[in-house]
């Protein structure tokens, strides 16, 4: 990796030496973690450690209705959490090492669904989806904790087309990498839901889906939480790592 060099005097006693700095010539992927309804920022805390340090920028955040704000989580809807995650995103870009082409966002279940929908107003290379649920593009204003959730599940468990929802139509206009990460035993997001999200994604540079057996939808015991660590890792080190790393190697 190529480096930039800035030369500095360094007093020492009643003298100044010469030295130089050096840092990284190119700037560093940012990574956006997007928790799920009812979840908060700490496990997401973990998992962007780890990933930091492979040599990342990451942002962990609460939603609003979440963590200092659980207060609220009755009157919060969907417009004031993408509204949330759109400052998030904006406020990543403006750390002064991030490449502002290179960004992933990690979203689980809620945060997957605003995730999806971040894709057509924000510039994203990388989309990792765990367990990604799905709503009905009505009532988008209504409290989130309003919404009918036997009526959710009748929806999540049929097959939905790319152009009768918002975030699907989305999927299908997204270009970049994905990775979607489903849990065998979801009790929230079935199988179907899965697939329509598989189903939307047909313009991908590539898309990834794998199963972590005997899991819930929460991750419930450590063996699945380690496992879905490892899938998100490895497939980050593969497709944002591995990419830069690639492209330093080439012939200058």
């Amino acid at each position: 990796m190529t480096a930039n060099a800035e030369p500095v005097s360094i007093s020492v006693d009643e003298d100044a030496i010469a030295g130089n700095f050096l840092s990284p010539k190119a700037k560093v992927p940012g990574v956006l973690f997007v928790h799920g309804w009812g979840g908060s920022q700490e496990r997401d805390l973990i998992r962007a450690r780890g990933i930091a340090g492979l040599g990342c920028v990451c942002l962990t955040f609460d939603l609003r209705g979440h963590g200092a704000f659980n207060d609220r989580q009755a009157s919060v809807n969907r417009e004031d959490n993408l509204r949330d995650l759109l400052a998030a995103y904006d406020h990543l870009l403006s750390h002064p090492a991030i490449d502002t082409s290179s960004v992933a966002v990690v979203g689980t279940s809620y945060g997957g669904y605003l995730a999806t929908i971040l894709s057509q107003m924000r510039k994203v290379r990388w989309l990792a989806l765990r367990v990604p649920a799905m709503y009905r593009d009505a009532n988008w204003l209504m409290p989130k904790r309003e919404l009918d959730r036997r009526d959710l599940m009748q929806y999540r468990s049929s097959h939905i087309d790319a152009a009768d929802n918002r975030a699907l139509r989305a999927c299908a206009a997204f270009r970049g990498d994905v990775l979607i990460v489903e849990s065998e035993h979801d009790e929230h997001v079935p199988h179907a839901t899965i697939m329509s999200y598989r189903a939307a994604f047909q313009q991908t540079h590539s898309l990834t889906h794998r199963i972590i057996d005997h899991a819930d939808h929460s991750l419930s015991t450590e063996v699945s939480q380690e496992a879905y660590t490892s899938i998100l890792v490895d497939w980050i080190t593969e497709m944002v790592v591995g990419e830069r790393l690639s492209i330093n190697q080439m012939p200058r």
